[in-house]
Formats: C-alpha cells, sequence, structure tokens
C-alpha cells in the first residue's frame, strides 16, 4: 500500500512539472506570436538534403549551402557557441550555432528553443575537431512549437501501456522502435514482391460484409443506416478471395485488415493484418513449399539472413520445414496414439481422464473424435513447437471449408505453421463441393444453435459461387503481425502495430 502511495505521489509531482513545463512553452509561443512570428503560419519547407544524404555526400557538399529540417532533440554549450541535434527519419545531424554566423539576436533566440522544436536549418557541413560531420548554421526557422515535452533525456518512455498510447512520443524516444517499424514496411513490400514474381495478382475485398465467413472468429458488427442494414467487418478475406477464383484469376491474394472481437493479448489485437492468397490447381502440400520459401526468402533480404535471434532464441527460417501431422504430435507430447482411438466415446474418456474440460465450450460428451484430438494438441503439443514447423492433417470437424484427406476421411488436407509456439498460418487443399460444402455450412449452423458464436455462418452468395464451379485450388492464410514479431525480436504484438487497440483512460480516476 505505501509503495503505491509513492507512486502516486510521483506520478503526481512528475504531473505538475510537465504541466509547468507546458506553460512555459505556451507562454514562449504566445510572446512570439505577438511579435508576428508564428511559427504555425509556416506553410512549407525547401529542404534540399536529408541527414543521410550529407553523410553520404559530404566529399562533394562540405562548405557548400545546405537546407535541412527536422526536430531539436537536444542542445548543450553556453555563451557564443551552442552545439545542436537535429533529426529528420533518416537520423541525427549536429548543428553549430556560432554567434559569428547568426547574430547576437538569433543565437539567443536559439538558446530560448525547446527540445521537441522543429526548425528549419540553412548552413554548411563540415567536420569538427573530433572529426563528426555537422551543419555551420547560418539561418535558421522555427517551423513548429512543441507545446508538450518530451519523456526525459536518459530515462525516455519506459512505461508500456504509455508507449503504445503515445506512440509517436515512443519513436521519438526509443530510436529502435522506428527501426522495427521500418522493418514491418520493408516485410510488407518484400512479401508483395515475392508474390508478384509469381504470378499473383493482388485483389482488395469488402471489409463491410452481411456475412461474417471465412474463419471460426466473433465478429464486430455494425449498422448502414441508409440500407438498414446489419454488416459485419470482415473476420477473413477467404470467401470473396475463393470467388475470385471462380471467376478464373488463377493468383490471387489480398493483404490488409481483419476484424476479430475477441480478447487482446502479446499475440491478439482485435484489428490485425492478414495476408490470404489463392491458387488454382495447387494444393496444401503447394501452400507449405510457397510459406516456407516466402518467410525464409523476405527473412533473408530484411534481416540478412535466414537465421534470426528472437527473444535469445535462434529460429532457423531455411527450407525445408519439419513436417509432422496433429495425431503424431499428440503421441509425441501426451503419449497417446489417436490412431487406436475408434470412437467418440474412447476420446470423450481421454479427455476426462486428461482434464481437458477447461477447454471446452461445451458438454464433454458433445464433443467428437477430432474435436478432442485437436484440444490435445492445443494443450500439449502446441507450445513445443519452437523452430518452424507445418502440422497438418486437422480433423474434418474443425476445417469445414477443407478437402478431405485423401486416404483419411476423418482427417482434411489442412496444415498451420507454427513458430515459438505460435500458429502464423492457415491453409488447406480448398473444399471445391459444393454439396459438401452445404452440408459442412449446416453443421456449423447446428453448432451456432447449440451456442457457438464462433461457428461459421451459411454465405448462401459464396454457395452459389461454388456451385457456379470452382477447381481445385490451394489457399493459404498469414498473420502479418506475427511474422514481423519475429523477423523484428518483438516480444508483443502490440510492438509490431503502430496504434494497437487500447482501453480508454479513466479521466475520473
Amino acid at each position: 500500500m505505501v509503495n503505491e502511495e509513492l507512486k502516486d505521489l510521483e506520478l503526481h509531482e512528475m504531473e505538475a512539472k510537465l504541466s509547468e513545463q507546458e506553460g512555459l512553452r505556451r507562454e514562449k509561443l504566445f510572446e512570439l506570436q505577438k511579435e508576428g512570428k508564428n511559427p504555425f503560419d509556416v506553410y512549407r519547407v525547401e529542404r534540399t538534403h536529408s541527414t543521410s544524404q550529407i553523410r553520404e555526400e559530404y566529399e562533394q557538399l562540405e562548405g557548400e549551402p545546405v537546407e535541412i529540417a527536422g526536430r531539436l532533440l537536444s542542445k548543450r554549450g553556453q555563451g557564443k557557441v551552442i552545439f545542436a541535434d537535429i533529426y529528420d527519419r533518416d537520423g541525427k545531424i549536429q548543428l553549430f550555432v556560432k554567434l559569428n554566423n547568426v547574430g547576437e539576436e538569433e543565437l539567443k533566440f536559439f538558446k530560448t528553443l525547446d527540445l521537441g522544436d522543429w526548425l528549419a536549418v540553412k548552413g554548411t557541413p563540415f567536420t569538427t575537431k573530433t572529426g563528426e560531420i555537422s551543419i555551420l548554421v547560418n539561418e535558421f526557422q522555427l517551423i513548429s512549437k512543441a507545446i508538450k515535452p518530451l519523456p526525459d533525456k536518459w530515462h525516455g518512455l519506459k512505461d508500456p501501456d504509455l508507449r503504445y498510447r503515445r506512440r509517436e512520443v515512443d519513436i521519438i524516444s526509443n530510436p529502435e522502435v522506428k527501426e522495427t517499424f521500418i522493418k514491418r514496411s520493408k516485410i510488407i513490400s518484400e512479401i508483395r514482391h515475392f508474390l508478384e514474381e509469381r504470378g499473383y495478382l493482388e485483389v482488395e475485398t469488402p471489409i463491410l460484409s452481411p456475412v461474417a465467413g471465412g474463419a471460426a472468429a466473433r465478429p464486430f458488427t455494425t449498422h448502414h443506416n441508409a440500407l438498414d442494414l446489419d454488416l459485419y467487418l470482415r473476420i477473413a478475406t477467404e470467401l470473396y478471395l475463393k470467388r475470385c477464383i471462380v471467376a478464373g484469376f488463377e493468383k490471387v491474394y489480398d493483404m490488409g485488415k481483419n476484424f476479430r472481437n475477441e480478447g487482446v493479448s502479446y499475440k491478439h489485437n482485435p484489428e490485425f493484418t492478414m495476408i490470404e492468397l489463392y491458387e488454382a490447381y495447387a494444393d496444401y502440400n503447394d501452400m507449405m513449399d510457397i510459406t516456407e520459401q516466402m518467410i525464409s526468402t523476405v527473412a533473408e533480404k530484411v534481416t540478412g539472413s535466414m537465421v534470426v535471434n528472437y527473444q535469445g532464441k535462434e529460429l532457423n527460417f531455411a527450407p525445408p520445414w519439419r513436417r509432422v501431422t496433429m495425431t503424431e504430435l499428440v503421441k509425441e507430447h501426451a503419449g497417446i496414439d489417436f490412431d487406436q482411438v475408434k470412437t467418440d466415446e474412447e476420446a470423450q474418456t481421454i479427455a476426462l481422464e486428461r482434464h481437458l474440460k477447461e477447454e471446452m465450450k461445451k458438454d464433454v460428451e458433445e464433443h467428437t473424435k477430432g474435436e478432442i484430438l485437436n484440444l490435445l494438441f492445443e494443450k500439449y503439443a502446441e507450445d513445443k513447437l519452437i523452430q518452424p514447423t507445418f502440422v497438418t492433417d486437422y480433423p474434418v470437424e474443425i476445417s469445414p471449408l477443407t478437402k478431405g484427406k485423401r486416404d483419411n476421411p476423418a482427417l482434411t488436407e489442412r496444415f498451420e505453421g507454427f513458430i515459438n509456439g505460435n500458429e502464423i498460418c492457415n491453409a488447406y487443399s480448398e473444399l471445391n463441393d459444393p454439396i459438401v460444402q452445404r452440408e459442412r455450412f449446416e453443421q456449423q449452423a447446428r453448432e451456432r444453435d447449440l451456442g457457438d458464436d464462433e461457428a461459421y455462418m451459411i454465405d448462401e452468395e459464396f454457395m452459389s459461387a461454388l456451385e457456379t464451379g470452382m477447381p481445385p485450388t490451394g489457399g493459404l492464410g498469414i498473420g502479418i503481425d506475427r511474422v514481423v514479431m519475429f523477423l523484428t525480436d518483438s516480444a508483443s504484438i502490440r510492438d509490431v502495430i503502430l496504434f494497437p487497440t487500447m482501453k480508454p483512460l479513466d479521466k475520473n480516476n
């Protein structure tokens, strides 16, 4: 209790200090505005170079006039010379502000600038006695005033909750965070390049839909006033992309946001980025090939190697990845051979013996052998899959959009990819038999009636497309945020989403 009171006292003292600094900054702004020097009246800056360009082209630019712009993040020195650091998107460069160059009034004004202010600077590149490339400032202009102070230079912004809420300040305070999001952009770009080289066409599918289909998940709902129609934010792009295959586009993908009305954790965010791709005349073996090729290629392009360090573990993305059935993994980690389990009742007995009731959404006797196999896999095996692994041959009961396995109709040609105990992808030999598909949907509808709000809905427009005829097709969905986590050594999905979903702060407490 005492520790909590001390923490609250420190927080109030910090807030009072910040409020005092903000007040002083506002006073400076008002004085500037009274003098006709409102920084917010600046509309455009004619930059000639970035900080990285000055460093890269220094031999040609030394002593030549340049103009740069950026945020002032450090300032030191007194008297007739001030040193400062200005940051743009590429990094920082030192400013050398000297009385003889800018004059007494401008030097005095420079000393009043606050950390966080934005400047446009004209000057000439030179090298200091210590060998640091710098700009000898001839002229500068305040182009935007930072009213709120930045976090303490030495301690930075450390509180995770505050970092996610004020991501812009997080990036300013923690340069490694900026690098994460630059890498994220490169990862997405390389994925697109990989697929384009292989003849895939990027398409856009609806975000609003009258039916939430393509995945087992709770959707977000909204209402369209003009049509007086309830709509869902998409939980997956699968059904629309399959309609593209029906239309004759043989290789298609959509990369964008999906929305699932579920919990928040280190690996879940209600709004997340997913890529789904579909290829006519392919099956789930082809999807395994393209998954390991894509991720290993992207890893090498972005990090320089197919072997990356993740939270102290070495992950090897080089193909081939391990391929193992769900049944084999349950035997390996739970000691149960499901090939010898013949009936639902036998499986239900095993479920009771292994205390699976907590993992169940319905009564034990309502569970099939396939559902219990999956529960055992999730409990005993999933978190053991550290190196990239394809888990294959999922039970038909939990795979309503998947073709049955060629030699075992109780299973399907489906796999999920796992890295460090986390699912990163899901793929099928797609079910293209409309009669079987309707039967599967009707079974899912019965599951919804029994209270499973994640069961699939029947999408009649998709069924109509399937009845028009879809060729044999392989389909794949990859969670982009989780891939980015592994390639940037980020512990949480929130670390790789610029603005993760957050519960609003209660201003009254």
